[in-house]
């Protein structure tokens, strides 16, 4: 029997966030319950050109999007009560510093337990916006994530930290991880 999508704001006050990317490593996120989950629709990306966090305008880095097409393997996020609240208002503002993200509420399957489905807000790459770098040649990839320095720190960084949390949690991405291994045996 498949179970009713979930109101990402119940009574009790939460919010489900599905994490891809860097939000699987974020400090301020530790302090709520994850839990593993898939999104379909919509696979991780390295197809946005970062400006301000992991690169400039003259020398830009490269972070994660979702795009269309395809799974996504993350988490959701239980965000609860006031501190939830105010988690995602902090959330919201960071990763929209561009506004290269659409906040969108989706459909997330929970992987353990009663393997329900969740609405979980995420954040997808939009397509029309400048920094929108779709699917770019491996080199490309390559040297946008080993020049890429931003208010946040280098892009490889970035890449390198995404990579470990994903292998902590047992996900599997061999994009990325072939990527991550590229840019570790080659001097940034």
């Amino acid at each position: 029997m498949t179970s009713r999508p979930e109101s990402p704001r119940k009574t009790t006050g939460t919010v489900w966030l599905f994490a891809y990317g860097s939000l699987l490593w974020e400090p301020s996120l530790t302090r709520f319950c994850h839990h593993p989950a898939l999104l379909r629709g919509y696979h991780r990306s390295l197809c946005v050109f970062s400006y301000v966090y992991r690169g400039t305008k003259a020398r830009p880095g490269i972070i994660l999007g979702l795009d269309r097409g395809g799974s996504c393997r993350g988490m959701v996020i239980e965000l609860k009560g006031a501190a939830g609240k105010a988690a995602l208002k902090k959330i919201i503002a960071r990763e929209n510093v561009t506004d290269v993200y659409r906040l969108r509420t989706m459909n997330a399957g929970l992987l353990e337990g009663q393997r329900r489905r969740v609405r979980a807000l995420t954040f997808v790459a939009d397509r029309e916006h400048g920094q929108y770098a779709g699917k770019l040649p491996p080199r490309t990839v390559l040297k946008l994530l080993r020049q890429g320095k931003g208010k946040k720190g280098r892009a490889s960084d970035y890449l390198r930290e995404t990579v470990a949390r994903l292998e902590a949690l047992g996900i599997r991405d061999r994009r990325l991880e072939r990527i991550g291994r590229d840019v570790l045996t080659k001097s940034l």
